[in-house]
C-alpha cells in the first residue's frame, strides 16, 4: 500500500493541462475509424487483430507536437484513448457477426439491418466501459505494484519518450503508405498474382504465400513462435491431412462432399479438399483449444473475480484530485439501465426482459475477468476467444431449452454472444488505457468521456464496414473468408441439430487434446490448421524476419529494442494502411469501378517473389537500416 502512496504520476494531480480538447476528440475519432475498420478488415482475413494504441499514440504525438507545435502528452493520451477503442470493438464484433450474413446468404433469415448491427455493437462497447468504472480504483490504483498491464503500461512509455515523437509517427505513416501501394497493385490493378502456389500433384499437397504486407506484418509483430506454431498447423493441414485424405479416400463420397474425394481434388485442388473437410479438423481444433484455454484459466478467472469484488468493497473513492475523478456511479447506474432496456426491446436481440438482465450479469463477470486478466498476463494473452466460444455454447444451450430452436435461436445466440464478446474486449482495452493514464497523470472521467466516444463512433462505423465488405465480396469467400464468425456458426448449428461433419470435428478435438498434452500451445497451430497455408506462410516469413534480428550477434539489446520498436510500429502502419485499400477496393467493387489491368500487364509468380523481397527490405530500412536524427 505504501507503493501506491509515493507513486506520483507523471503529470501531476494539481498540475491542469489540456486533455479533451477538439484536437484531441478530432484526431481520435479519426484513428477510431481508421483503425477499427482495418482490424475489422485484417480479423475478417486472418482471424486475428493488433492492438491500435500505440500506433494512435505515436501518430498523435508526431501531429499534436511536430506539426501543431503543441507540447501536451495528456492530448496524445486520449487521442489513443479514443482511437483504440475503434480496434477493440472491431475485435469484439468481427468473432460473431458476419455469421447472421453467413445465414442471410443461405437464405435462411433476412439481412441484418444496419441499425440491428449498430445497436449490438454500441451495447457491449458502452457496457465494457461502464462495467470498468467502478473496478478502475481497485485495480488500477489500489493494485498499481501487482497488476502491470503491459500494454497500457508501454504506451506509456512511448508517449514518455515523446521527443522522438515526430519521426517515429513518420515510420507509421510510410508504413501505411507503402502498404497501401502494395495492396493496390496486387489486388487493385492486378498485376502480380495475390497467391504464389506450387502443387505437388504427385504428393497431392499444395505449398504457397500472399504477397501481402499486412500478412508479413502480422508475423513480425507476433514473432518467431506464434508464427512458427500457426505455420506448423498449415504444413499439417496441406501436406499431411489433404494428401492422407486423397490416398485413403479418392473413390468416396463423405459428407460433407457431394461427390467422390479424386473428383473433387480434379476440379478443385489442394483448395477443395481444404475448405470441404480439414477446415472442420481446424475448427475442432479450435473450439478445443478455446475451451482448454478457458479451463486453465478458470482458477485464475474465479480468484480474480473474487479478488475485484473485495478489492471494490474497500475501494470507496473520497479523493477529490483531478487524477483520482471517475465518472459518477448515478451514470453508471442509469448507463445499465438504459443498455438493459435497449438489449429487452431490440428485435435483433430476441429476450425477456430477464433475459437482458441475465446478459448484463454475464457481461459484467466477464468484464470484471478480461479487466483483471489483461492486467496479469496482457491483451494478447486474454482468453477472449475462450470466452466467446463459453459464452455461445452457454446462450445457445440456454436458448435452445427455453423452446427457440432453428434460425430464430441460432440468431438469437449470435446477437448474445455478440454483445457479451464486445463487453469483454473493450473492457480489456479501457483497464489497459486507464492504466496508461495513471502513470502519465490523465484525469480518468475525461479518458472513461473519450472511451465511450470511441465506442459511439466506432459502433457507428462497424456495421457499414460489415455490410460493405459483405457486398463487395461476401463472407466465407477468399476475399473475406471470416474464419472466427465461420466457427462460432459451426458451433451455433452444431447445438441447434444442423448436420455437422462431426466425425471431422472430433479429430481436431483430440489433435488439439495432444498438443496439450505435449505442451504445445494449441490456439496458434489450430488457427494455422484452419486458415489456407498461403497467409501462414507469409505470416511465417514476417516471424522469421523478426527471429533473425533478435538474435543479431553484436548489437546491444538497447538498440535491438528500440529497431525491434520501429519495426512494430512500421507493421502497424503496414497493417492499417492494407486495411484502408482493402476498404477503399471494396467500395470500388460495390459501385462496380474495375482496375484490372492484368489482361495487359501479369508479372506472375516472379511478380509475386519480388514484390516479397521488396516488402522485407522496406521493413528492414524502417527497422535496423534507419537512420536516426542526432
Amino acid at each position: 500500500m505504501n507503493e501506491n502512496k509515493e507513486f506520483k504520476p507523471y503529470i501531476p494531480a494539481d498540475k491542469i493541462t489540456p486533455e479533451f480538447t477538439v484536437t484531441s476528440i478530432v484526431m481520435g475519432i479519426i484513428l477510431a475509424v481508421i483503425f477499427g475498420a482495418a482490424n475489422a478488415y485484417l480479423g475478417l482475413r486472418v482471424g486475428m487483430t493488433v492492438s491500435a494504441s500505440i500506433p494512435a499514440a505515436v501518430i498523435s504525438m508526431g501531429v499534436i507536437r511536430k506539426i501543431m507545435k503543441k507540447n501536451s502528452i495528456l492530448e496524445s493520451n486520449m487521442v489513443q484513448t479514443i482511437g483504440s477503442a475503434g480496434e477493440s470493438l472491431a475485435a469484439g464484433a468481427i468473432f460473431t457477426m458476419p455469421a447472421l450474413f453467413l445465414w442471410a446468404e443461405e437464405g435462411l433469415c433476412e439481412m441484418p439491418s444496419l441499425v440491428e448491427i449498430t445497436l449490438i455493437a454500441l451495447c457491449g462497447g458502452i457496457l465494457g466501459v461502464l462495467f470498468m468504472v467502478p473496478l478502475r480504483n481497485a485495480l488500477i490504483v489500489k493494485e498499481h505494484a501487482t497488476l502491470l498491464y503491459p500494454e497500457g503500461t508501454a504506451c506509456a512509455d512511448v508517449l514518455l519518450a515523446g521527443e522522438e515523437g515526430g519521426s517515429n509517427a513518420a515510420t507509421v505513416f510510410s508504413g501505411m503508405g507503402i502498404a497501401a501501394a502494395f495492396k493496390f497493385i496486387v489486388d487493385g490493378l492486378k498485376v502480380i498474382p495475390a497467391d504464389v502456389a506450387v502443387a505437388f500433384k504427385g504428393l497431392k499437397g499444395e505449398i504457397g504465400m500472399e504477397g501481402y504486407p499486412a500478412l508479413l506484418g502480422v508475423g513480425y509483430i507476433v514473432g518467431p513462435k506464434i508464427a512458427s506454431y500457426m505455420f506448423v498447423g498449415s504444413l499439417i493441414g496441406w501436406m499431411a491431412l489433404i494428401p492422407m485424405i486423397c490416398l485413403f479416400g479418392a473413390d468416396t463420397v463423405m459428407y460433407p462432399g457431394t461427390e467422390t474425394i479424386a473428383t473433387l481434388y480434379a476440379n478443385g485442388g489442394a483448395a477443395a479438399i481444404w475448405s470441404t473437410y480439414v477446415k472442420y479438423i481446424g475448427a475442432g481444433a479450435i473450439a478445443t483449444g478455446g475451451i482448454i484455454s478457458l479451463i486453465k484459466s478458470l482458477p485464475l478467472i474465479v480468484t480474480t473475480f473474487r479478488d475485484s469484488m473485495k478489492s471494490m468493497k474497500g475501494s470507496k473513492n473520497t479523493s477529490t484530485e483531478r487524477t483520482a475523478q471517475d465518472l459518477p456511479m448515478q451514470f453508471i447506474f442509469l448507463g445499465v439501465i438504459a443498455m438493459v432496456f435497449i438489449i429487452w426491446v431490440v428485435p435483433a436481440i430476441p429476450v425477456t426482459l430477464l433475459g437482458a438482465f441475465i446478459i448484463v450479469i454475464f457481461g459484467f463477470f466477464f468484464a470484471t475477468v478480461s479487466s483483471r486478466m489483461v492486467g496479469l498476463v496482457g491483451s494478447s494473452n486474454n482468453p477472449v476467444s475462450g470466452m466467446a466460444i463459453a459464452t455461445l455454447l452457454i446462450a445457445t444451450f440456454a436458448i435452445k431449452s427455453s423452446g427457440k430452436t432453428g434460425i430464430d435461436g441460432m440468431t438469437a445466440a449470435i446477437a448474445v454472444g455478440s454483445v457479451i464478446c464486445i463487453i469483454a474486449a473493450i473492457a480489456g482495452d479501457t483497464s489497459q488505457d486507464l492504466k496508461t493514464g495513471y502513470l502519465l497523470g490523465a484525469t480518468p472521467k475525461k479518458q472513461q468521456m473519450g472511451e465511450m466516444l470511441g465506442v459511439v463512433v466506432s459502433g457507428l462505423a462497424i456495421g457499414g464496414v460489415l455490410y460493405l465488405l459483405d457486398a463487395a465480396w461476401g463472407y466465407g469467400t477468399a476475399e473475406i473468408p471470416a474464419p472466427q464468425a465461420q466457427l462460432m456458426k459451426m458451433i451455433v448449428e452444431g447445438i441447434m441439430g444442423g448436420n455437422l461433419p462431426w466425425g471431422l470435428v472430433f479429430v481436431g478435438v483430440f489433435l488439439a487434446i495432444c498438443l496439450e498434452i505435449l505442451r504445445i500451445p494449441v490456439m496458434p497451430f489450430a488457427i494455422g490448421l484452419y486458415l489456407p497455408i498461403y497467409l501462414n506462410a507469409t505470416i511465417m516469413i514476417g516471424g522469421i524476419v523478426r527471429g533473425l534480428l533478435d538474435r543479431r550477434k553484436g548489437v546491444d539489446e538497447k538498440t535491438k529494442t528500440a529497431q525491434a520498436t520501429d519495426g512494430t510500429l512500421y507493421c502497424a502502419g503496414m497493417i492499417a494502411g492494407e486495411g484502408l485499400v482493402g476498404i477503399l477496393l471494396a467500395i470500388f467493387a460495390v459501385v462496380g469501378i474495375s482496375l484490372d489491368m492484368s489482361g495487359v500487364v501479369n508479372l506472375g509468380n516472379i511478380g509475386g517473389v519480388v514484390l516479397m523481397i521488396i516488402m522485407i527490405l522496406s521493413l528492414l530500412k524502417f527497422s535496423i537500416w534507419r537512420k536516426k536524427k542526432a
